[in-house]
């Protein structure tokens, strides 16, 4: 069997400050997780290796920073991304309502061929606080429905739920675009070069003003 490539993937997680991303990315590809809080600056990058269906993978995932002031540094690493995650805290409903402009941010930075198609993910993360939870399940997912059907992951980057779920469903997306943008259009080309006969030669040769 003919041993294919691996397949680099550039995923961006954008999301307010404070919802998780930084940890999310760390429980994803270091298995790591901290109570203390840093606030990225500018944008920062994990490499995951992975299999996703018998597909070798390498997974470029981008931090951007959630604070204004940093967002513009951000733009320049939009472009070029395969999918995107987009994260709130089940916490906290603003980061919620802010879904909508960071995935319309990214669609006009980012540019991609068919925005009505780009593969995303929702993740409502902190499920783990229980008690605090603002932002319900069904609400999330309404939202999501809305939105040509965006997959929803509910996540705890503290306890490792569903992370590599998240990521998983995120890869996916992402080569499922891959591979129908390798398409030609739908075009079927010869595997032989087409050969013109005799009569078809002498016209072209008619018709040639060299």
């Amino acid at each position: 069997m003919e041993s294919r490539k691996k397949v680099l993937l550039k995923a961006i997680v954008l999301g307010d400050s404070g919802v998780g991303k930084t940890s999310l990315m760390n429980q994803y590809v270091r298995r790591k997780f901290s109570n203390q809080y840093k606030a990225t600056i500018g944008a920062d990058f994990l490499t995951k290796e992975l299999t996703v269906d018998d597909r070798a993978v390498a997974m470029q995932i981008w931090d951007t920073a959630g604070q204004e002031r940093f967002q513009s540094l951000g733009l320049a690493f939009y472009r070029g991304a395969d999918c995107c995650v987009l994260a709130f805290d089940v916490t906290e409903p603003k980061t919620f309502a802010h879904l909508e402009s960071w995935m319309d941010e990214f669609l006009v930075q980012a540019s991609p061929r068919d925005a009505d198609s780009f593969p995303f993910v929702v993740l409502g993360n902190k499920t783990d606080l229980v008690a605090e939870r603002r932002v319900t399940a069904q609400r999330a997912q309404a939202w999501c429905q809305s939105k040509n059907d965006i997959p929803y992951v509910e996540t705890s980057a503290k306890e490792a739920t569903n992370v590599e779920q998240a990521f998983l469903v995120a890869a996916r997306g992402a080569l499922k675009r891959l591979a129908a943008e390798e398409e030609p259009y739908g075009i079927e080309f010869p595997d032989k070069p087409i050969k013109l006969d005799g009569n078809k030669k002498r016209k072209a040769a008619e018709t040639c003003s060299c």
